[in-house]
């Protein structure tokens, strides 16, 4: 069955579109950056509205097994750019990359295990494209950086559990521009850097 016989099967709404996956991945950036993701969404040429109704539509399909496969993804951005496979922990999964209009040195990264069944998805640093520069805690900008590299720039690095299943923390310690060390407490969505907050403020 074709995706557009399937939405007509399932009762009608349009297949999703790599527009549509860039609007939820903002939907889930405007809590914490709304200004960014207002001025990303009218490059779109997207309302709020849309924006909305595809993170709703999204949600909705999150809760269907079709919900839990890659070909969703693939579905709405087409080929990969690149699949690789790799080990993470015990688990044997597929990684396979995606360019995203909205940030063209990142690529939407999808990790799936057996049956396309995605594991994770999140931001990353393109191949070949310029790494951020990060050394202090004015580096540290929103949609700036992604999980890893935050992760190396600052090491050791230590998980925090994240509020939503597209969010991830990392508590590290971070000097300021004169050189003193502080605790910090980044936020991520997507796996870009969303946030920053310094316990000892």
């Amino acid at each position: 069955m074709t995706a557009s016989a399937s939405a007509s099967a399932a009762g009608s709404r349009p297949p999703f579109t790599a527009r549509d996956v860039q609007l939820v991945l903002l939907r889930r950036m405007a809590d914490h950056q709304p200004d960014l993701v207002a001025e990303a969404r009218r490059e779109l040429g997207a309302t709020a509205a849309e924006m909305r109704e595809a993170n709703k539509r999204w949600q909705a399909m999150a809760h269907t097994p079709r919900g839990h496969s890659d070909a969703v993804f693939r579905g709405a951005l087409g080929a990969p750019e690149s699949t690789a496979a790799r080990r993470v922990g015990d688990m044997e999964c597929e990684a396979r990359q995606w360019p995203l209009p909205l940030w063209p040195t990142l690529r939407l990264e999808v990790l799936s295990g057996p049956r396309g069944r995605v594991w994770n998805a999140w931001l990353v640093r393109a191949p070949g494209a310029p790494a951020p520069v990060l050394r202090t805690l004015d580096d540290l900008t929103p949609w700036s950086c992604t999980v890893d590299e935050a992760a190396r720039a600052f090491a050791p690095a230590r998980p925090l559990e994240g509020t939503a299943p597209t969010r991830w923390g990392l508590a590290f310690t971070a000097p300021d521009a004169r050189g003193a060390a502080h605790e910090v407490a980044a936020e991520f969505t997507w796996g870009l850097l969303q946030r920053t907050r310094v316990k000892d403020a």
